[in-house]
C-alpha cells in the first residue's frame, strides 16, 4: 500500500527524531524496519505522559506500520547482519550522536561500498560536521538555538516551550523531505548519498525574517505571549463559556469583523484603516475586540462570523478534535487496533494523495516481532544459526 511500497528502510533511530521520519516514510508504504537493542528496545516504548497497562501511547503512534527486528550492533555479529540487510534495502536512517556509526564500523564510507545506491539519512542536534557536531544534542537544545525559545511565551516571563516536541519532528520532516530528495537524484544518478538534517537547522528554517531584521536593521524579535507584533487583529478573545481565536488582520476581512461588530464605523476609523494603522494600535483594537465578544457564546461567535466570512476557531483539545464534524469527514483521525489497548485512535496519514494514498495497518510492533520474517526470510537464516546468534548476543 502507497507509493513507497517499493521501498526498505533501515531505522536505528530512537526517540522522536529519526523515529518520526521512519513514521512519515511507513505511512506512506515504505517496509520500514527498525533495528533495536535486544532485551531494552526504543525507549519510546516507555515514554509518553501517559502509560495504560504498562503500554506507551507515544510509542504506539510513532512506531505505526513498522516491524521491529533486534540487532546489537555493538558487537561484531550484529554489525555483520546490519550489513546484510543493508544490501538489500534503500535507506538507513540514524539519529546517534555523529560519529556513533562509524565508531560501529557502519558509517557511511563502509555501507556504500557495500550498496553503493543507499541513502544515509543522519539525523542529529548539530549536523554530522561544524566544531558542535560532537555534542549531546537534544531537540530541546535545537529549539534553544535555532530561536523559537527564546521568542516563546510571554514578555514578563522566561522563554516558554511548544506543548509537543516541534523540534524533533521538524527535523525529522526536513530528514523526510530530503530522503525523498535522494531517492528522486538516484533514479537519474544510479547512486546513493547522505541526508543531514540538524534540529538547530530545522527550527532555525522557520525564523521567518528574524535574521534580516537584526542585520539590517538591528532589530531583535523578542517574547510577545499570544501575538505577532504588528499584526492586527489576531488573537484569542474571551466568550461567555471558553475562548475563541479570531484572525482578521487583512483589510478586506477587517472590514467583515466591523460589520458583524455592529460597527462598519470602525473600518473608516484613522486607527484602525490599514494593516500598518491597525498593528500602531493593537492593544487598543484587542480590548475592543475583547469587550465585544465576551458576551456570546463559543457557537454564537463562530455562527456570527462565519455568516460574515470571519476566519475563527474555537481552541481545540483532543475531545473537540474527536467530536468535529470536519475531522471527521476528512478521516483526520483514524482508528486501528491495538493489541493489547483494543481501539486506537491518533492523527491520519498527511498529507493525502489522491490515487496512493498512504494509510496504517497497525500501531507499533512488539520488541523483535519481526525477528523471524526478516532474519529467516530476507536474510535465509536457519533456526539454528539465529539460536548461536541468540547465543552470542546478537539478536
Amino acid at each position: 500500500m502507497g507509493p513507497l511500497n517499493d521501498l526498505r528502510v533501515l531505522e536505528l533511530g530512537v526517540l522522536i527524531a529519526g523515529p518520526f521520519c521512519g513514521q512519515l516514510l511507513a505511512d506512506f508504504g515504505a517496509e520500514v524496519i527498525k533495528i533495536e537493542q535486544p532485551g531494552i528496545g526504543d525507549p519510546m516504548r516507555q515514554w509518553g505522559e501517559v502509560l495504560v497497562d504498562g503500554q506507551s501511547l507515544f510509542w504506539a503512534k510513532i512506531g505505526r506500520n513498522k516491524k521491529s527486528v533486534t540487532l546489537n550492533l555493538r558487537v561484531r555479529e550484529g554489525q555483520e547482519l546490519f550489513k546484510q540487510l543493508v544490501a538489500k534495502s534503500d535507506v538507513v536512517i540514524e539519529n546517534f550522536r555523529p560519529g556513533t556509526m562509524e565508531k560501529w564500523g557502519l558509517g557511511y564510507e563502509v555501507l556504500k561500498e557495500i550498496n553503493p545506491k543507499l541513502i544515509m539519512t543522519r539525523v542529529s542536534g548539530f549536523g554530522q560536521d561544524g566544531p558542535y557536531a560532537p555534542r549531546a544534542g537534544y531537540g530541546s537544545i535545537g529549539e534553544a538555538m535555532g530561536g523559537i525559545r527564546y521568542t516563546t511565551g510571554d514578555p514578563d516571563r522566561l522563554p516558554s516551550r511548544t506543548g509537543w516536541s516541534i523540534g524533533d519532528s521538524l527535523a525529522a520532516t526536513y530528514a523526510a523531505l530530503g530522503t525523498m530528495m535522494a531517492l528522486h537524484q538516484r533514479e537519474k544518478t544510479g547512486a546513493g548519498q547522505v541526508v543531514d538534517s540538524a534540529i538547530y537547522e530545522a527550527v532555525l528554517s522557520l525564523s521567518e525574517s528574524l535574521i534580516p531584521e537584526y542585520q539590517i536593521a538591528g532589530h531583535i524579535r523578542e517574547r510577545t505571549g499570544a501575538i505577532l507584533p504588528k499584526v492586527a487583529p489576531s488573537n484569542v478573545y474571551p466568550c461567555t463559556d471558553g475562548m475563541v481565536l479570531i484572525a482578521a488582520n487583512q483589510d478586506t476581512v477587517f472590514e467583515r469583523l466591523c460589520t458583524a461588530m455592529g460597527k462598519p464605523e470602525m473600518n473608516k476609523d484613522p486607527r484602525f484603516h490599514t494593516h500598518v494603522a491597525r498593528g500602531e494600535h493593537q492593544a487598543l483594537l484587542d480590548d475592543l475586540i475583547g469587550g465585544w465578544t465576551k458576551d456570546f457564546t463559543l457557537g454564537e461567535m463562530e455562527a456570527l462570523c462565519e455568516s460574515h466570512g470571519v476566519p475563527c476557531s474555537r481552541i481545540y483539545r483532543a475531545p473537540d478534535m474527536l467530536a468535529d464534524p470536519h475531522f471527521a469527514a476528512r478521516e483526520a483521525i483514524t482508528e486501528t487496533l491495538h493489541p493489547v489497548l483494543g481501539p486506537f485512535k491518533m492523527p491520519s496519514v498527511f498529507p493525502k494523495l489522491s490515487d496512493t494514498p498512504g494509510a496504517i495497518s497497525h500501531t507499533a510492533p512488539e520488541l523483535g516481532e519481526h525477528n523471524q520474517e526478516i532474519l529467516r526470510v530476507l536474510l535465509e537464516l536457519s533456526p539454528q544459526d539465529i539460536d548461536s546468534l541468540k547465543e552470542k548476543g546478537a539478536v
